[in-house]
């Protein structure tokens, strides 16, 4: 009976442990330092000590999830497999879901940096799958004996883009929801999305996956909850769009705050102070430097 009480006292520790643990985010991996969405940038997020790593999700033409956050190849970060940088004019050429994997495999999309991020390094690389990615980020946790992270997954949708950008939501959360399940990291996943409607589709495939709204339109908690229809595990606006009544809306129904994208550190410890649950950044070294 004793054992019984402490196991279930560790358990309920355990519990409240997650609860309270501020959630640092890497945005795109690390994109202030490594270029956006790739495992070189996913890799050195952990190395710095993340709780999350965020990222983007399209579907290729052969039906394979690769982690981006544009729907095309970027002329503001790639290059063609000739050589050149990607024209603005061609971008529409190069759509993701118009290509096989093995087609985008051949861009690579970090040599050139970004000049938006001037600390970013650049280093040569492609966009890889979210298997890959998963794959070598529990492999490089194991091997190096660290604590485990998590993967916040954003499916890119919109009500213009089905079948043409990416599949209609059904599919696409399916898609999503098979992959981090044969990975065996459900429970090591946030789903969030801009569209209610990939969040709904996912909510009735597994009520219980953690699931985030993103928000940058000025509906307001109220309205932005009734339009998706349930409680997300997580509502994550606009860091402008934060105050301390919101916060203490979403904590009365059990939903936890994330602002996006946070990169000042007088606005991140701002923002803790008062009382957001995590927040995500370009800069994870600046978080975890201010913020732990």
């Amino acid at each position: 009976m004793k054992i019984k009480l402490l196991l279930l006292m560790a358990v309920v520790s355990s519990s409240l442990f997650s609860q309270s643990t501020f959630d640092i985010e890497g945005h795109r991996g690390c994109r202030g330092l490594y270029p956006e969405n790739t495992i070189v940038a996913f890799i050195h997020a952990v190395k710095l000590g993340v709780n999350t790593l965020e990222m983007d999700m399209q579907i290729s033409k052969d039906g394979k999830i690769v982690v981006s956050h544009d729907a095309f190849m970027g002329a503001n970060i790639c290059t063609s497999p000739d050589g050149k940088p990607v024209e603005a004019a061609d971008e529409s050429k190069y759509k993701i879901y118009t290509l096989t994997y093995d087609e985008i495999k051949k861009f690579d999309c970090g040599i050139r940096g970004n000049a938006k991020f001037p600390e970013q390094q650049k280093v040569a690389t492609v966009k890889p799958l979210l298997s890959e990615v998963i794959d070598t980020v529990e492999k490089y946790i194991k091997t190096h004996n660290l604590p485990p992270v998590m993967y916040n997954i954003e499916t890119k949708s919109t009500v213009a883009g089905d079948d043409i950008n990416h599949p209609k939501p059904a599919v696409f959360a399916k898609m999503v929801y098979d992959l981090i399940k044969q990975k065996g990291v459900i429970n090591k996943c946030i789903i969030q999305s801009f569209d209610p409607r990939t969040l709904q589709e996912m909510h009735k495939i597994d009520p219980t996956i953690t699931t985030a709204l993103l928000v940058e339109n000025l509906k307001g908690l109220k309205g932005n909850l009734k339009e998706l229809g349930f409680n997300p595990t997580i509502y994550s606006p606009n860091y402008m769009l934060v105050n301390k009544k919101l916060i203490r809306a979403c904590h009365r129904l059990h939903i936890k705050v994330l602002p996006w994208t946070v990169n000042d550190e007088k606005k991140m410890v701002e923002l803790k102070e008062m009382g957001v649950d995590g927040l995500i950044s370009d800069y994870p070294d600046r978080e975890i430097k201010v913020l732990r």
